[in-house]
């Protein structure tokens, strides 16, 4: 049994005639009548029926043509997986930070691909200090990282390149006050808040911040990680200080407030010292990030998403 018997039997079934399905596929009617004569002998009864107004599916022809259909597609999927094969290269290793991979990795890929359709891409989350060293181990080709506390690791074999500055905000309930505030907020109109954290570095930044606006604040609640954190401040249990570069990547039942007196902190890709492989298409990835990181403002009193 042909490929290309099958597909003449599809296109005849879907035509519901001879001469149509001749006229399409460039065939003379007498050598799509072949065909299919030599596919009914192969399977061994009869796939059509011949009427005064064309032809249609037997019960056995209706039932063929479920499987034909998968036959064809998957052949299509052949040939596309082999060229693709011929064309495309090794994925690019890709990590960022867990607000970065939420918040400004996935436009920048967007924007990659479609200049470079055929790349593919693998990307894993983790923290500043393990990103540098999978890059500078070469498990990793860039990784997006920032220097909050404890800061960016001191490694010679890697190189830094900076994408932006990142303003943190913060995360209130969908009712709280601060959405009503009229005028700029202070990080010390949160003095009185319960906070939660997911992490040491984040907690310093915050205390470090804190302390500059006349305050010690009262950290109450624990979290594992950002997407815990932004679900404790959703249900109402406290107040957050998260990255700016989470933007529209937030939740819907928070909202981002600006603060005059955030934290800052800088963002980098990270890349391995030298000339590399893959050296034009990290290089686009950086260019898309630094975009990215540009247009990443939180959204100032509004529910985020």
């Amino acid at each position: 049994m042909q490929l290309t018997t099958v597909r003449t039997f599809l296109a005849v079934c879907r035509l519901g005639s001879l001469s149509s399905a001749a006229a399409e596929l460039g065939y003379t009617q007498s050598a799509v009548s072949r065909q299919v004569a030599a596919l009914e002998q192969y399977v061994g009864v009869p796939l059509l029926e011949r009427r005064s107004q064309g032809v249609v599916p037997t019960a056995a022809g209706d039932a063929f043509r479920h499987h034909a259909r998968a036959i064809a597609a998957e052949a299509d999927r052949a040939v596309r997986a082999a060229r693709d094969a011929r064309t495309t290269t090794a994925p690019i290793a890709l990590g960022a930070t867990p607000s970065a991979a939420a918040g400004v990795v996935p436009s920048a890929l967007r924007t990659v691909r479609d200049e470079h359709p055929a790349v593919r891409w693998t990307l894993v989350t983790g923290l500043t200090r393990e990103l540098t060293e999978a890059v500078a181990a070469g498990t990793l080709d860039v990784a997006v990282v920032t220097d909050a506390p404890p800061g960016l690791p001191d490694d010679d074999r890697v190189e830094r390149n900076p994408l932006g500055t990142d303003a943190m905000c913060v995360i209130v309930p969908e009712q709280h006050p601060a959405r009503a505030a009229r005028g700029p907020l202070s990080l010390a109109d949160f003095a009185d808040a319960t906070w939660v954290e997911d992490n040491e570095g984040s907690e310093i930044l915050l205390r470090t911040a804190a302390a500059r606006a006349g305050f010690d604040p009262r950290i109450d609640v624990t979290a594992a990680d950002l997407t815990g954190k932004a679900a404790m401040v959703a249900a109402g249990h406290a107040v957050a200080l998260v990255p700016g570069l989470l933007g529209r990547a937030l939740r819907r039942d928070v909202v981002a407030v600006a603060i005059e007196d955030a934290p800052t902190r800088g963002v980098y890709a990270v890349t391995p010292r030298g000339p590399a492989p893959a050296g034009t298409l990290v290089r686009a990835m950086i260019d898309a990030l630094r975009i990215a990181v540009s247009d990443a403002d939180p959204m100032v009193g509004k529910a985020a998403g």
